[in-house]
């Protein structure tokens, strides 16, 4: 915290470079890092005029090329594109010749996009292609070999290189790039899109500025290591950016990756009262809104979506979410698909419309559907656990564990994942593997309730006994120590466990424990009458023999579940 508070101990300095940024964004039609710049600076406090930084000077070069470069900027804003590269072509200042690179790059990807829309169904491949991008690329690396690129350039060099799937010589550059202009927040936001791992993280070499710690709070949140994200973002609030929007909406999404659903509604509430005109993150508000069934306020979301814009892609995800909740499937799909057609890169959009084809029952495009969205990010692990899940339907096992291995790697303390892969290892007869799974699951904290259990009745085919007996017990206890006495009764494999513990206990001699059991037995209604029967029998039994002794309480077998001595069940405590 010491170091970080250092960096950030002239707030009124770190003001002046993200107005002078700004500017410098807006000059060259860079949108979205101008306005992250804008809703950070606006966090801060206000400059006095004497302190407000002053325009850039112009260069001779600026100033020959000032008429063009004001009529060229005039048709960019427009979007048109070619007219601006147009007028643009032989100017030699810095700026006129980003604007007229970034000019021909964005005229090549809106034309990549419209074909896109015209020529294909939402889900087919195509070969269609930005036909500027090899020709950039030629030109700019003779401009980047003669050391002719500055920072805003280095960053077109590097999104060039990554659309033309070169990714290692993009990092390079982007990394170059951020040392030539660290307050450029694009080049940070591309760079995070190519680091696949924590080791790749810690390899590159980063200019020590204060945005840095931005950056690796992105970064942490994206590498699903929330615990570190969120100390990052404490020490920047605790740094001055209390009033931050920007930091509010990402500590909601890593509560979000963490299923921390209460923390994360609660953020999205408070930034939707500090800023009722967002649209950022309201796709991800509206998952959180979906997985709790809040239907009216899911709705309400919609509507006041739609009010602002109708057009954008998290409106279209909201809406589309609105109608899965309402088992709208087909709906939802196809307003999934228009936030496709507005950016063919948007991952939510892929994700989730592969949800609903899931469904639908077609499986065919939903796993299009997930393919489409590990393309666009290699770390989505919903998209690799929605392809396990469509090849179990298909019963193929093979590939069901390659994609759940896939998704626990990126996911490795959820239980869901592991769960899945146990079952995986299971119909593939590896066992072992499947109960160190099970197990694991168990142990991190099991969302679902049902690693135990499937541990359990694995145990139970192998003929592992007290194995299974020591489960079955962990299962029932960890049901009966939360929840209230009707989630308990629901729970409908409570009955299945009570029945087997009751038979073990029937042979191991050991009656009272077993007479709990099948008297716990008549609370359910499938095992009320096997409940009855080895009450009889157990009657039976007892007028006969006396009740053995405690050497009955043998070790467990040698096996892969890491309990090893069986004990008497005690269910008093646990009294529905």
């Amino acid at each position: 915290m010491a170091a970080l508070c250092s960096e950030f101990g002239d707030l009124l300095q770190i003001k002046k470079q993200l107005i002078s940024v700004i500017s410098l964004c807006k000059e060259r039609g860079l949108l979205h890092s101008a306005k992250w710049a804008s809703e950070l600076a606006f966090a801060l406090d206000p400059l006095p005029k004497d302190e407000l930084p002053p325009t850039s000077p112009l260069t001779e070069e600026d100033a020959q090329d000032l008429d063009a470069l004001t009529l060229a900027k005039s048709y960019f804003d427009l979007k048109e594109y070619d007219r601006a590269a147009y007028f643009l072509k032989g100017c030699r200042s810095q700026k006129a010749y980003f604007l007229y690179m970034y000019s021909r790059y964005l005229s090549g990807e809106k034309k990549k996009d419209d074909e896109t829309v015209d020529s294909l169904g939402p889900l087919e491949k195509g070969q269609v292609r930005n036909e500027a991008l090899r020709e950039l690329r030629v030109e700019l690396s003779k401009k980047h070999t003669a050391g002719e690129l500055d920072g805003f350039t280095l960053y077109l060099y590097g999104v060039v290189l990554r659309k033309l799937d070169l990714p290692k010589e993009a990092v390079d550059v982007f990394v170059e790039g951020i040392h030539a202009l660290p307050l450029h927040w694009g080049a940070w936001l591309e760079l995070s899109n190519l680091v696949t791992n924590i080791e790749m993280l810690k390899s590159l070499s980063l200019p020590d500025c204060w945005i840095k710690d931005f950056f690796m709070a992105h970064m942490y949140t994206e590498l699903q290591m929330i615990k570190e994200a969120l100390q990052k973002y404490q020490n920047l609030i605790e740094a001055g950016f209390s009033k931050s929007t920007y930091i509010i909406s990402q500590i909601a999404v890593a509560y979000h990756n963490i299923r921390d659903i209460d923390q994360a509604l609660a953020l999205f509430n408070e930034l939707r009262e500090q800023d009722p005109y967002r649209i950022d993150n309201m796709d991800t508000f509206s998952n959180l809104l979906y997985v709790k069934s809040m239907k009216p306020e899911l709705s309400y979301l919609a509507h006041n979506l739609v009010e602002i814009d109708k057009y954008r892609v998290e409106t279209c995800c909201v809406i589309g979410n609105y109608y899965s909740l309402r088992s709208q499937h087909e709906k939802a799909a196809l307003y999934f698909q228009r936030a496709l057609k507005l950016n063919p890169r948007c991952l939510g959009a892929w994700t989730l419309m592969g949800h609903e084809y899931m469904e639908m029952k077609n499986t065919s495009a939903a796993i299009q559907a997930y393919r489409h969205a590990i393309e666009v990010n290699k770390r989505d692990y919903r998209a690799w656990y929605g392809l396990g899940q469509t090849y179990e339907i298909l019963k193929m096992p093979f590939y069901c564990l390659y994609y759940y291995r896939k998704a626990h790697q990126l996911r490795p303390n959820d239980s869901r994942m592991l769960v899945a892969l146990g079952e995986s290892y299971e119909k593939l007869s590896q066992q072992a593997e499947a109960k160190k799974c099970y197990w694991r699951a168990y142990s991190v904290g099991d969302v679902e309730k049902m690693a135990l259990l499937k541990l359990a009745k694995l145990h139970e085919q192998l003929n592992e006994s007290d194995d299974a007996a020591q489960c079955y017990m962990l299962y029932i206890q960890d049901i009966f120590s939360c929840g209230s006495c009707q989630e308990q009764l629901e729970h409908a494999e409570v009955s299945t466990a009570l029945r087997y513990l009751g038979q073990y206990y029937f042979k191991n001699k050991l009656y009272d424990e077993a007479s709990l059991c099948a008297q716990r037995c008549c609370d359910y209604n499938d095992a009320r009458e096997e409940g009855k029967a080895l009450l009889r029998q157990i009657s039976q039994v007892r007028d006969q023999i006396e009740t053995p002794s405690a050497d009955l309480f043998a070790p467990l077998s040698n096996n892969n579940t890491p309990v090893r001595r069986v004990s008497p069940l005690n269910l008093i405590s646990f009294t529905p």
